[in-house]
């Protein structure tokens, strides 16, 4: 359902996750991912455990439909580990979760910490086999003497039960931090990239790996740039893209060479002299990047803002959204809390026709491409197309209505409807959200709690 300006209208479905304000460091979620139909939504937390959601048959039979999603199954994907030759503890947090598509009844995941990654197996068992010559029905061995005559072992159901058990464990391949994991739309091998090396894998193998990007240099005094996020195009299984903290994306072709180390195509926006500042270079570094469903186009985002390319265009970007510009007066003060520093993720619809992306005070903002508007003050909410929402308690005692849109000033006067950029929570940061692949469902993770959105159909 279409509000004012043709703009999606958005209502609160669901929130997972306790909204007590006493929250542990491991319920912290890390990601966030929709499998590639939409009917599994999966998460990771600092405590290295994956949940798995699964989306209510009732609520897609209703109308209008609703986006309400069950626990279907939770699991330790990773442990606390040290590494004695570095004296190095490794944390359990997942990084990135990443779904295979689906090939027979079983589900398929990748789920990675900062160094080693998991091929993980979700499958459904509602029956059991039971009469076993052998052993008893609890499983004890029989005793040969007393078996006097052969059974045939019957298939009988059961209670459904949802197991996840680890098909692969691909380690010992990265010395710095894993920051992305990408499928190939081969389906056969993905990609992992840390600080300076990018790894192609084959699903299959897990004690060898080729290294096709290395930026390292032979001083380490000389490094002046390190790999931020990388992705595989969606359907080009030769093609991929990685970004840098000096706010550059390389597309490289795995034809050309076995070491990708010459890029094929270089995207980055020329700076403005006038405008450089001391904090210039932090703010530009990409946290993420993401390829539209369609291939044609990507998406970075740096501290400030989002940018939209076109593959067949390096030179500049052909669409730029500011995400929080407000903050640009703010940047000392977060520096210095390190607020500066953090990792905002985006993510596409559907469509290709919207984007989304995560702001402080738990704020996210929604981007309508193609409608142009009068900019706000601060590129705060105020454009037409652009929306700035909130993820809260507010907003979970609401279901089903929609959403109230935020406005943030950028200076101390503001209007009755506004929040000053001067009370805005830095601690309450929306790093990561996902848009369901083919309808208007988006989650958000705020802190523990996972927030679940859908357009008011």
């Amino acid at each position: 359902m279409a509000g004012n300006g043709g703009e999606t209208t958005w209502c609160f479905s669901q929130v997972k996750g306790t909204l007590e304000d006493d929250v542990t460091e491991a319920d912290l979620i890390s990601c966030v991912e929709f499998n590639h139909d939409g009917e599994l939504l999966a998460t990771g937390d600092k405590g290295g455990r994956v949940v798995i959601f699964q989306r209510d048959p009732a609520s897609k039979q209703c109308v209008p439909k609703k986006g309400e999603y069950n626990v279907y199954s939770t699991f330790q994907s990773h442990e606390p580990e040290f590494d004695y030759l570095k004296s190095l503890e490794i944390e359990e947090k997942i990084n990135k979760i990443r779904w295979l598509k689906r090939k027979n009844q079983a589900h398929f995941l990748l789920s990675t910490n900062d160094k080693t990654i998991k091929l993980w197996k979700v499958s459904e068992r509602d029956k059991r086999v039971t009469g076993y010559n052998t052993r008893e029905e609890g499983g004890r061995p029989r005793d040969p003497a007393r078996i006097t005559q052969l059974r045939v072992p019957t298939v009988r159901p059961a209670e459904l039960m949802v197991e996840a058990s680890p098909r692969r464990i691909f380690a010992n391949a990265h010395t710095y931090h894993i920051n992305s994991i990408s499928l190939n739309s081969d389906q056969e091998t993905y990609l992992s990239a840390d600080d300076l090396r990018i790894n192609l894998w084959h699903l299959e193998i897990t004690d060898q790996s080729f290294n096709i990007v290395d930026i390292k240099p032979a001083n380490m005094e000389e490094l002046t740039e390190v790999i931020t996020a990388a992705e595989f195009h969606p359907t080009e299984c030769n093609l991929f893209v990685y970004s840098s903290s000096k706010g550059t994306i390389r597309l490289c072709d795995m034809r050309a060479a076995a070491l990708c180390d010459r890029h094929a195509k270089l995207f980055e926006e020329p700076e403005d002299p006038h405008a450089r500042s001391f904090f210039s270079e932090i703010i530009s570094s990409i946290s993420d990047v993401k390829l539209s469903n369609s291939g044609r186009y990507m998406m970075s985002r740096d501290y400030l803002g989002l940018k939209v390319w076109d593959l067949r265009m390096e030179t500049k970007p052909v669409e730029t959204y500011p995400v929080h510009e407000y903050l640009r007066s703010k940047l000392c003060s977060l520096y210095e809390n390190d607020c500066i520093f953090d990792k905002f993720e985006c993510c596409w619809s559907g469509d290709d026709q919207r984007l989304m992306t995560g702001s402080y005070n738990g704020f996210f903002r929604v981007f309508e491409r193609g409608v142009v508007g009068a900019a706000g003050a601060g590129g705060a909410g105020g454009r037409r197309g652009e929306l700035t929402l909130e993820a809260s308690r507010e907003a979970a005692a609401r279901p089903r209505q929609p959403l109230r849109a935020r406005r943030v000033a950028a200076t101390a006067k503001r209007k009755k409807d506004e929040i000053s950029v001067d009370c805005l929570d830095f601690n309450k940061k929306i790093l990561h959200t996902a848009w369901h692949p083919h309808e208007s469902i988006i989650a958000v993770a705020a802190t523990n709690n996972l927030f679940i959105f859908q357009d008011k159909f």
